[in-house]
């Protein structure tokens, strides 16, 4: 929220009352000061400022009777008329407020408890309340939270403070090195004000280490460490455990099932402590049901609470993340791309009671949320030597990444997997990860690396004697052929595949085979056999009620019959992919699907209804690659401009 909402919110604050809550160092107290000033003019009677000491280093918090004590003496009430009973004071002190119109500034308060007592009755009046908790149960306060600066924010209070030309790199760098807390900035730009040796580059050097990161923010007055000690002092044994044990997640955000799961604990309980540790504004909650540990926050909480942990229960807690994240991932796997092989480690997983999903699109909307996590969990993984957990990960993830074409983190995962699999010296979790390393590499366009990954694979799975795997691989390696050029190359690997697939009855394997065979004989022009071929894969997908592999057959047999120059019933299997995509959420086929509808009406004359469908095919999956979409290598002869830069692959086995 920007100043200027957040001061007229305490202006028309419902009740009078407007909370200031957010993390410690986010500058509530010089927020609360720039408010009172904007808002003075207004209030008749002018204002008083009150600090309550609520997180205040060595310092208990204030008393309500005391500061009670105090606001009487400054409405001019002398203090042999100041009664003992707190009652009595806060009567007097209501009393003396009642006609009255001025502004209360509560600065850093501890509670809700030590707050009522200050609040006045009279309606001409208005309290401004700063504090680390949020005070929930201030029931008809306004609550704004303050949270860190934005980069440009964060930049020129540095700039600001070390009056130092601005190196807009280096700056926001450094600014992002100190999660864009005001604190931190300040702390991070007094230091280097006052090194006369330093400049930007070597501020950020000594920012860089985040093990040390904390004792650099500290220039000997204020101090980030000192400012967390403080917000974290009155939590139970439970909270502090709790949030040392966060700072053992990995990703950016979580939900309350990794955190019972870090923490050994039923749900309901994990979600009770990660509530009380946001109203402590130790938790950021950036969406629903989702929390985040700032950065500096993890950093403290590692160093100070982690730390303080035995051995076993850190490696514990990381191991029941794992465990738990592994498991859900593998069932939305199955749900996601149903018939795809699952080793038996992966099928009999049970994911935590209150995760588990039941369909496609529950799936679905829980990978696209977690995969961020799932990619840093996998890392870490690599990083503690949990190796089967890490190649694991890989395995489940790579459906969601071939769905969604997240190449990137695809590869990222899979050359971590790889990895692990050679220090696990587990031979067969080498040779799959690597086929698959290779399904990411051409879906993404490079064939020469597919090419060799494959190469390597085929070599593993000959050397153990596994058939099934050294098939999988030819069959992977024909579409790269296909890519390639090399159509006939192509049909040949693949049809080696399909005969094995057929006599080992893996009907869902033999439907993607026949879709490349479909695709390479298209391009030798041999269109009965590769309409054929493209029917069969629709029939087949359709007959084991796959609909992702259905949406891919449809538009196999519509790229088939515009190439035979059957374009009313390429139109045809289009449409019928397009919409089957948009219910089934596969945005990638459905821009395919529109594409190839384009090429059509642009065939047939129809300029601007094609402009029109490849405009809808951008706007539902930007990127597809004329070098491995056929249909965007059509749009590519028939107008002036190319799709964009990205690509994919219409399938692969595996």
């Amino acid at each position: 929220m920007s100043e200027q909402r957040a001061t007229k919110a305490a202006l028309q604050a419902d009740g009078g009352v407007c909370v200031v809550s957010g993390m410690g160092g986010v500058g509530k107290t010089e927020f609360a000061v720039r408010c009172a000033h904007r808002l003075e003019s207004l209030f008749a009677d002018g204002c008083l400022f009150v600090d309550l000491h609520g997180r205040t280093l060595d310092r208990a918090p204030a008393e309500p009777s005391q500061v009670l004590d105090r606001l009487l003496r400054m409405l001019g009430v002398a203090g042999e008329e100041i009664p003992a009973d707190i009652d009595d004071r806060a009567a007097l002190y209501r009393s003396r407020l009642r006609g009255r119109s001025m502004l209360l500034v509560l600065d850093n308060a501890a509670s809700a408890a030590q707050v009522r007592p200050l609040l006045p009755a009279e309606p001409k009046c208005r309290v401004l309340v700063t504090s680390r908790n949020r005070l929930p149960s201030l029931d008809s306060a306004t609550h704004v939270v303050l949270t860190p600066l934005s980069d440009e924010e964060a930049m020129r209070l540095f700039t600001s403070i070390a009056d130092v030309d601005a190196d807009e790199g280096a700056v926001r760098s450094i600014v992002r090195r100190c999660g864009h807390l005001p604190l931190a900035v300040r702390v991070a730009a007094a230091r280097l004000r006052t090194h006369a040796t330093w400049d930007l580059a070597e501020l950020s050097r000594r920012l860089a280490d985040e093990t040390d990161r904390l004792a650099q923010l500290d220039d000997g007055e204020r101090s980030v460490t000192t400012t967390l000690d403080v917000s974290v002092r009155d939590l139970g044994a439970a909270e502090s455990r709790m949030l040392g044990l966060l700072a053992l997640h990995p990703g950016a955000d979580l939900d309350v099932h990794a955190a019972a799961a870090l923490a050994g604990m039923a749900s309901r309980e994990a979600d009770h402590l990660v509530e009380r540790l946001h109203d402590a504004s130790l938790l950021n909650q950036p969406a629903k049901g989702r929390y985040a540990l700032h950065d500096l926050v993890r950093a403290f909480a590692g160093r100070s609470l982690l730390a303080a942990l035995p051995a076993e229960q850190k490696s514990a807690g990381f191991r029941r993340l794992l465990d738990a994240m592994l498991a859900t991932a593998a069932l939305a796997d199955r749900l996601l791309i149903p018939g795809r092989f699952q080793p038996e480690w992966a099928r009999h997983l049970k994911p935590p009671e209150p995760l588990r999903f039941t369909d496609r699109a529950q799936a679905l909307a829980w990978f696209r949320v977690e995969w961020p996590n799932l990619v840093e969990l996998c890392r870490a993984a690599q990083r503690t030597q949990e190796h089967e957990h890490c190649w694991h990960l890989a395995f489940v993830m790579r459906g969601f990444f071939f769905e969604e074409k997240l190449w990137d983190p695809w590869i990222l995962v899979h050359r971590c997997a790889r990895v692990a699999a050679a220090e696990l010296g587990d031979q067969w979790a080498l040779a799959g990860t690597t086929s698959h390393l290779g399904v990411a590499l051409a879906d993404r366009g490079e064939l020469d690396g597919a090419a060799e990954c494959h190469r390597k694979a085929l070599a593993l799975y000959q050397k153990m004697g596994d058939r099934d795997g050294e098939v999988t691989v030819r069959a992977n390696h024909g579409w790269v052929e296909h890519y390639r050029g090399h159509h006939a190359a192509a049909v040949r690997n693949l049809s080696v595949a399909l005969d094995h697939y057929e006599r080992t009855c893996n009907g869902r394997n033999a439907a993607i085979t026949r879709r490349g065979i479909a695709l390479a004989r298209a391009a030798l022009r041999q269109f009965s056999q590769a309409t054929e071929a493209a029917e069969r894969a629709l029939a087949e997908a359709d007959e084991l009620g796959l609909d992702a592999d259905a949406v891919r057959a449809l538009n196999c047999l519509g790229s088939v019959r515009f190439e035979a120059g059957d374009h009313v019933r390429a139109a045809d299997a289009y449409q019928r992919a397009a919409d089957r995509a948009g219910s089934s959420a596969m945005s990638f086929e459905q821009a395919r699907a529109y594409t190839g509808l384009g090429n059509v009406a642009a065939t047939g004359g129809r300029s601007a209804e094609a402009v029109a469908l490849w405009r809808r095919a951008d706007e539902t999956h930007r990127g597809l690659n004329p070098t491995m979409v056929a249909e965007a290598r059509v749009r590519s002869r028939l107008c002036t401009t190319a799709s964009g830069p990205a690509g994919a692959a219409e399938g692969l086995s595996g």
